[in-house]
């Protein structure tokens, strides 16, 4: 899924990104489900919740991050409390997608780097 799983800075940078992503995500849909009587904007809580938690440990990145990009825009057009806070974690999510997770998730231990020896024979 990736071409690669950058480490050291570039990778602590990524994992800053999920977690402050990830984490903000679940912050504003869990506590939006207790108040939230409506069926109808449940799913455009929850989803981004489960998909936060996703990023969160950097597990399936690229879909997460393309979701929730999907869905911050879905929030904006439908009206979200804050279109500034949905934009923004918005691009977050889909610059993850196209980034990947770093060397500190899931993913990387899931499809992570390998070492191909080639023999002449």
């Amino acid at each position: 899924m990736f071409s690669m799983f950058p480490n050291g800075w570039p990778g602590a940078g990524l994992l800053l990104l999920r977690l402050v992503a990830g984490s903000m995500l679940i912050h504003s849909g869990v506590p939006g489900l207790a108040a939230q009587s409506h069926q109808r904007h449940v799913a455009l809580l929850i989803v981004p919740a489960i998909l936060g938690a996703l990023l969160l440990i950097g597990f399936w990145t690229p879909v997460a991050g393309i979701l929730l990009g999907v869905f911050e825009m879905i929030g904006i057009v439908y009206g979200a409390e804050s279109v500034q806070g949905s934009l923004l974690l918005g691009t977050v999510s889909i610059a993850l997608a196209m980034t990947g997770p770093g060397m500190w998730s899931i993913d990387a231990r899931m499809f992570g780097r390998r070492r191909l020896e080639v023999r002449d024979r």
